[in-house]
């Protein structure tokens, strides 16, 4: 979702224009950022914890050339999602995994029905063993031997 999508859905469920809204949106925006600048920290109950953090300086490896590279020490913004965020994202890993469960059983009946409906009673479910003549591994389409006579039966077509 963009700045934009967010502007128009809340002037939509507020009724203000979406000039206005997004005017309002930008400076909570700005806030956050300022915040952060000046005290590098901003709580938002119910969402989360924003924070600004020293990384340290670091050896790290540049992965097109592999040479060793030094990082100098850098600020970061961090975010911890607050409980209710955490709760609601976990519903979705829920539910998730809830119809992909569904799914499963739902195709395992599926290949149950359709293995009931196609084996004779007393049938075996593996596939049937291959023989090893070489008439056998030729397909069924394919010429006699070369130098048979028409009408030749190999020893593994014999009738």
């Amino acid at each position: 979702m963009t700045k934009k999508e967010i502007v128009k859905t809340i002037s939509e469920e507020i009724g203000l224009t979406q000039l206005k809204t997004k005017e309002i949106v930008q400076k909570t925006f700005d806030a956050i950022v300022e915040t952060l600048v000046e005290e590098k920290r901003i709580e938002l109950r119910n969402f989360g914890v924003f924070e600004v953090k020293k990384r340290a300086a670091r050896k790290a490896r540049n992965p097109r050339t592999g040479d060793k590279v030094f990082v100098p020490e850098q600020y970061v913004v961090t975010f911890k999602p607050g409980k209710e965020m955490e709760e609601r994202v976990r519903e979705l890993e829920r539910q998730a995994a809830e119809a992909a469960a569904a799914k499963n059983r739902t195709a395992q009946e599926l290949g149950e029905a359709s293995h009931a409906n196609h084996t004779p009673a007393g049938a075996s479910h593996s596939p049937p063993a291959a023989s090893h003549s070489p008439a056998a591994a030729r397909p069924a389409s394919s010429p006699e031997p070369l130098g048979a006579p028409s009408g030749y039966a190999s020893p593994g077509n014999a009738s």
